[in-house]
């Protein structure tokens, strides 16, 4: 069968096509799943009956399974989706004032290896295809009520999205189109750790999303124990390419920095980032560490946060310490598909 959330509307104007009908079906059969939020083929009743019955057989609207659907009492809902061949993978629904925020995930694991993540225990399995993508945002999008919409999109989740560009990029052109979600570039966030190349790719095609790279040290000798990618890339060029990225785009950097007690916390890593950012027309985010069962780091104390922010602040940084949410729903990256998978292990 083929996967209907697909981006790309050719095999569906193709299959149409060959059964002598108009391409305007495609486009009515697109707004019902995404304006719509149509679960079924039956649902779509501005449809002749024949077509909805030929479409069931040839087509599939979802391929995920929802394995667990936990809630927060902040409004954070997450979602594990068992995937076609049994993968699972992790997204979010966040809630603050009227924003409706949704982190979706890129890949299966990670390859990255950031030390505290864990998303990336276990290494990567594969990408997510750009219906994969696609679909975990409609997932989303339908456990708002009738009159709610998705407001903003964070690619955050599971995996480097820098990674899987292409099949990304494609999802987000469906999530940015009036004749799709609707939700403007400029709400829509992706992050990465840093991949030079593909930023300068990003700045050539003129994209014009936001983009927050992951710092979580000031040194590239701290970076290296961190985020052992760094290895092969280097702080100098992930910001030479973050500033050409602003450069082409005209949009304001985000830099993000999970703190890690007694490791990249002290006055002296904070006395460095002020230094390495400079004067950079950018939003610095200081992310208190969220624990992962089985791993040593910790969430640094209350004091330490405050200090670090005001280090940073009194040299002219634009500083902002996010707020934790899903903390009872294990809403950090790949802990309920960790859990999961250590749980289905011990049953067997």
């Amino acid at each position: 069968m083929i996967h209907l959330l697909e981006p790309s509307a050719d095999a569906l104007k193709g299959w149409l096509a060959d059964r002598g009908l108009p391409d305007y079906r495609a486009g009515q059969i697109r707004r019902w799943l995404v304006a719509g939020r149509a679960d079924s083929f039956d649902a779509m009743t501005d449809l002749p009956k024949d077509l909805r019955t030929q479409l069931a057989a040839d087509f599939q609207i979802w391929t995920t399974r929802i394995l667990q659907h936990k809630h927060c009492d902040d409004g954070t809902e997450k979602l594990l989706l068992g995937l076609a061949d049994a993968e699972q993978i992790e997204c979010v629904l966040l809630r603050d004032g009227p924003r409706r925020t949704i982190c979706i995930s890129t890949q299966v694991g990670c390859a990255m290896g950031c030390v505290f993540c864990a998303s990336g225990l276990g290494g990567v399995i594969r990408n997510l295809t750009a219906g994969e993508i696609v679909e975990q945002m409609l997932r989303l999008d339908r456990l708002l009520p009738e009159d709610e919409r998705l407001s903003h999109i964070v690619v955050m989740g599971m995996g480097e999205p820098l990674a899987n560009a292409d099949r990304l990029l494609a999802a987000l052109e469906l999530a940015s189109s009036p004749a799709g979600l609707g939700i403007s570039a400029r709400r829509i966030t992706i992050s990465t750790v840093g991949l030079p190349r593909v930023m300068d790719h990003l700045s050539e095609q003129r994209r014009r999303y936001n983009l927050a790279v992951s710092l979580h040290a000031p040194s590239d000798e701290l970076r290296n124990r961190l985020v052992p990618v760094n290895e092969k890339v280097g702080l100098a060029d992930i910001l030479s390419a973050a500033d050409r990225y602003f450069e082409s785009s005209g949009r304001r950097l985000t830099f993000e920095y999970v703190l890690l007690a007694d490791i990249n916390d002290r006055p002296e890593h904070a006395h460095r980032l002020a230094t390495l950012l400079g004067s950079r027309v950018a939003l610095l985010n200081v992310i208190p560490y969220n624990p992962v069962a089985g791993l040593p780091y910790k969430t640094p104390s209350s004091h330490a946060v405050v200090r670090f922010v005001e280090i940073l602040r009194r040299a002219g940084a634009n500083v902002q310490v996010r707020e934790r949410k899903g903390d009872q729903i294990d809403a950090a990256c790949g802990q309920l598909r960790r859990a999961h998978r250590e749980t289905v292990a011990s049953d067997r």
